[in-house]
């Protein structure tokens, strides 16, 4: 359990980082405009503790909502007022409008911030809010409604002159219909959710049969996530880059663009790394799409935030995506390059007060990357939960990190649940250029400490250091082309493999000499021994084995590794959970996970290796012992994530085929098709519709064929 004093240190370090922008990153705020006393926070994670930073720093009140599930969240601690609002499903708790406003009447909140997702773009939500006198925190009810809907926003856009991508002007009535537009339109084609956004119920099809499937499964996490099924269809743009602009407006006729982002790393149609400016731009592109956007800003007399999205092609043509009428996610790196604190706007705006800036004010200082920070098997991309038993944020100044900004939700001790999106954070770097963001980043990601859950520093790590993206030769199918075959782990340089291999032989040394130095305190008949005498180590690292001198020194130790000398030195405590070491002058984190007898697990790079470390005599006996063999599992199947059951397509004593879809799994708003994995009749089925599993849970299994 946390102790009282440990939680209100780290209630401040999470409110500095949630709220404020460090002093290299914005300009000093003064805050002496009257706006609001009171805010009620509509939201939860990380964006509530962003919101609620930037309202303290104001001298603004917060009231913080939260489900069963959150009780303990730090956006609930943080609060000034928390109420609660219902049971952990989302639906019933910080979807539930009713809930929400009795919240707003016991507390007397006289505004409401919505953050981003849940209520954030419904347009009932901000019309009752008004009807109530409660200032809604974002645009107004008409532009909500125009931008919500992807089919009125094409069209208002084509109005407001603003280029548009070439497709069926209306719903999508059903698959066969889908099919028949696809080929009026020609492949690949794009089906997405009317009233979606953050890639639920988005589909790419390259012919009919993929359409058809795409169809169903679009509308399927359509109406799930939105309760919204209706789908559009159109030309999807091959090698597109995802380019968008954030625009601020009043209530006065104010309007200016803060330059783009470039949006274009993503997987599954969501965003993993983010970074302002874009390298893809010159000044014009940038002024005309900043003017597009402003045009369809005024066309729907549009007031706060919001982001205009563009797809970008090669020739560096741009066409309307969507408008996203909220703070967005990635909105910290825009803050960082231009120094404007959106959610201060935004607060203003919704007060009645004009912007703070014109167009003249906003330019573009250094460069900014953010990466988003999600609890989830970086090869699968499948959602991790659990129980975070360590949590150590890279942000110590004394030790380098004046550039970084982590905004999240959670602190050591927190549980990433099924319920929720599983971001833990968003961690943004700013530097002068994009190298010098992009080095800042790939420092912090390698200091970045979690424990409990799986998580996706490791493909982060590796994504920012591939030659096309320090080249910034990207797109949004990025992902896809650099891992094929999915993320496999990074495959380490030789000077990195000997830097491990160095780690591992300090830490181990470093434990032998503090155990014999146990044994031998209080021993004066024990056989003293030179702890410090030369060595040889046998070292497995991957499927290499390699003989390793050590001699220990004054600091660290010097090793010989294939007639290579080495040199490490280091202050690292035994068991400690990050190493920062002196490499032959390289400065090198390696994080020690845990230890089972000789065998060491250790992070470098953010990507997980075990690494053997024997004396001689160790390695002779390790020779001998046996290994175990593989159980076949082929004709089981199990769950990939914690989810909820959502379909069951077969029953015991059915013949299916390879590759039909057994049942559908959904978590966190995501929904996944289990194939079979061979063709067989069905033994026996473990779950039904609508129960909750865990993560390897059986769900169905084959008989064996005889």
């Amino acid at each position: 359990m946390l102790s009282l004093s440990k939680l209100k240190g780290l209630l401040s370090l999470n409110t500095a980082q949630a709220g404020k922008l460090y002093t290299s990153q914005i300009i000093t705020r003064q805050f002496a405009e009257k706006t609001f006393d009171k805010i009620l926070i509509a939201n939860r994670g990380e964006i509530a503790c962003r919101v609620m930073g930037t309202c303290r720093d104001m001298g603004i009140k917060t009231v913080a909502i939260y489900s069963d599930a959150d009780s303990q969240s730090l956006h609930t601690l943080m609060g000034d007022e928390k109420v609660n609002v219902g049971p952990a499903l989302a639906s019933d708790s910080y979807l539930n409008m009713d809930a929400i406003f009795r919240a707003i009447d016991q507390t007397g909140a006289q505004a409401v911030h919505p953050g981003y997702g849940f209520l954030s773009e419904n347009q009932q939500f901000a019309e009752e809010l008004a009807n109530r006198g409660v200032e809604f925190i974002g645009p107004k009810q008409h532009a909500i409604d125009v931008m919500g809907d992807k089919l009125a926003s094409k069209r208002t856009a084509l109005k407001a002159n603003v280029n548009i991508i070439p497709g069926f002007d209306g719903i999508v009535k059903d698959a066969d219909e889908a099919v028949s537009l696809a080929k009026e339109i020609g492949y690949p084609v794009m089906l997405k959710a009317s009233a979606g956004g953050g890639g639920k119920g988005m589909r790419v099809a390259w012919n009919d049969e993929e359409t058809r499937q795409g169809f169903l499964l679009a509308q399927e996490e359509a109406k799930s996530a939105v309760k919204d099924d209706r789908l559009l269809i159109e030309k999807f743009i091959d090698k597109p880059r995802h380019i968008e602009i954030q625009v601020l407006a009043d209530q006065h006729g104010n309007t200016v663009y803060l330059n783009e982002r470039e949006c274009s790393i993503q997987r599954r149609n969501q965003k993993v790394i983010e970074e302002a400016p874009s390298t893809f731009l010159d000044p014009e592109t940038r002024r005309a799409m900043g003017k597009q956007a402003v045009m369809l800003a005024k066309a729907v007399d549009y007031c706060s935030a919001g982001t205009v999205e563009f797809l970008v092609d090669s020739q560096k043509k741009f066409y309307f995506l969507e408008m996203n009428t909220r703070l967005q996610v990635e909105h910290p790196i825009t803050e960082c390059t231009t120094g404007v604190d959106i959610v201060k706007e935004m607060i203003r705006v919704a007060a009645g007060l004009p912007l703070a800036y014109s167009q003249a004010d906003i330019g573009i200082n250094g460069w900014a990357v953010e990466a988003r920070v999600y609890a989830e098997d970086p090869e699968k991309f499948l959602p991790s939960t659990g129980y975070l038993s360590t949590y150590i944020e890279p942000v110590d100044k004394t030790k380098g990190f004046e550039n970084v900004r982590i905004d999240t939700g959670i602190f050591e001790g927190s549980t990433i649940s099924m319920y929720y999106d599983p971001m833990i954070s968003k961690l943004i770097t700013h530097g002068p250029t994009r190298q010098d963001a992009l080095n800042s980043l790939a420092e912090a990601l390698d200091h970045y400490t979690i424990r409990g859950v799986n998580h996706n520093i490791p493909l982060l790590r590796d994504i920012i250091t591939q030659p096309k993206f320090v080249q910034g030769d990207i797109t949004t199918k990025f992902i896809e082309e650099i891992y094929p075959n999915g993320f496999k782990g990074r495959s380490l340089t030789e000077i990195e493999r000997k830097q491990l291999l160095a780690a591992a032989c300090y830490m181990h040394v470093e434990r032998e000499n503090i155990a014999y130095s146990l044994v031998t305190s209080d021993c004066d008949d024990y056989e003293h021994v030179n702890i410090n005498a030369d060595r040889e180590l046998v070292v497995k690292l991957e499927d290499a084995i390699e003989r390793v001198k050590v001699h220990s020194t004054a600091t660290g130790l010097k090793l010989c590794i294939r007639n290579d000398i080495l040199t490490i030195d280091t202050d690292w405590n035994l068991g400690g959970p990050l190493m920062v070491a002196n490499i032959d002058g390289n400065k090198v984190a390696v994080q020690f996970e845990k230890r089972n007898g000789q065998l060491l697990h250790l992070r470098h790079s953010g990507n997980k290796y075990s690494v053997l470390v024997l004396d001689s005599l160790q390695a002779d006996l390790y020779t001998h012992i046996p290994k175990k063999s593989d159980i076949h599992v082929a004709h089981l199947v199990t769950a990939p994530m914690p989810g909820v059951v959502k379909t069951v397509n077969f029953a015991v004593g059915d013949e299916v085929e390879e590759g039909s879809t057994l049942m559908i799994l959904e978590a966190m708003k995501m929904q996944m098709p289990l194939l079979a994995p061979m063709s067989g009749k069905i033994k026996a089925v473990s779950v039904k519709e609508n129960d909750s599993v865990m993560d390897e849970d059986l769900l169905l299994e084959f008989e064996l064929s005889q």
